[in-house]
């Protein structure tokens, strides 16, 4: 996991952002509303957090703040939308891991994720929970890999896209379980619960906000969580580690991005508002709530935690041979 923001960590980034601020050509940045545009559905993973922050972004920064949610083809049409736009600080871009998978999953985008973009800050990391109907579906880890290697034909599984977490998640427990699967992409969470709900697929990892509710409405099972421990709002569901895949961990992460050739000062600005929204105490307590590890580093560690994980993803598509369904 990564280190969450504390009033150290804070201090440090108001030190860091002073000097660069000094030097910002526009000091009376922003001068009208920003526009964040979401790569991914309303309800989602990504969408959740960044509404919960987007209150205290605009209360820092004195200007509304409008969300757009822009999704499909795994978050690259969100992303086309920020990367066309001018690099001044009012389009920001709202995403989540596939910022890391996609290079290696996509050809002839109009845009390269490596160098289109220039990082802000991570919101928000959690782990995806694998989850089953209630009703009907296995009841331990143990019982749907079982069922799975006993079917007569692989049975269907969702995600919320190639590439994404959930994909993933599902890709490299299927390959160390040694069993097989149909995979059923959907166009993000949403969508994704809708089809856990009605039958339509066996099993799925998925944000822990998408289904938080219903696992403790009791209409979804939850199997394991896909982190390295168990998490404080679900102390009863076992990681996959600890249920014979010892090393399994995976989680998912959502973050901000402003178009390459941004200012420096102004992505400290925009920075130091998701930091001081993430510090707002019913903002953190309803993250934490949700199953997300509150995070807030700034453009520096993203920059670095973004470079490792596309090296990691891109080695894993490779193995697995993922493409785009």
């Amino acid at each position: 996991m990564r280190r969450i923001i504390g009033r150290r960590s804070a201090l440090a980034l108001a030190a860091a952002a002073t000097p660069a601020l000094a030097q910002s050509p526009s000091p009376a940045w922003p001068v009208r509303p920003l526009r964040i545009i979401v790569a991914w559905p309303a309800g989602g993973s990504v969408d959740a957090p960044m509404r919960l922050v987007a209150g205290p972004v605009q209360a820092a920064l004195g200007q509304p703040v409008v969300i757009e949610n822009r999704a499909g083809a795994a978050g690259s049409i969100g992303a086309a939308a920020v990367a066309q736009a001018a690099p001044d600080g009012y389009t920001i871009l709202a995403d989540a891991s596939t910022q890391a998978a996609n290079p290696a999953l996509m050809q002839g985008l109009s845009f390269d994720y490596a160098t289109a973009f220039a990082p802000v800050t991570q919101l928000t990391a959690g782990p995806g929970m694998l989850v089953v109907r209630a009703d009907g579906g296995p009841e331990t880890l143990a019982a749907l890999i079982a069922r799975l290697r006993g079917a007569g034909a692989p049975l269907p599984y969702a995600s919320s896209g190639t590439g994404t977490a959930s994909h993933l998640a599902s890709v490299i427990l299927l390959r160390q379980a040694g069993a097989a699967a149909q995979h059923i992409p959907y166009r993000g969470s949403p969508l994704q619960v809708q089809a856990m709900l009605s039958g339509e697929v066996l099993f799925t990892f998925i944000s822990i906000p998408a289904v938080a509710g219903l696992v403790r409405e009791g209409r979804l099972r939850a199997l394991a969580v896909s982190g390295a421990r168990r998490l404080a709002g679900f102390p009863e569901v076992p990681t996959v580690a600890e249920q014979g895949f010892p090393g399994f961990a995976l989680t998912e992460w959502q973050g901000l991005f402003v178009p390459a050739g941004t200012p420096a000062p102004i992505i400290a600005r925009i920075a130091g508002a998701a930091h001081a929204g993430l510090r707002d105490p019913p903002v953190r307590e309803r993250l934490q709530s949700l199953g997300l590890e509150v995070v807030g580093e700034g453009p520096a560690a993203l920059a670095a935690f973004l470079a490792e994980q596309r090296r990691r993803l891109a080695a894993l598509v490779a193995a697995e041979g993922i493409r785009l369904d």
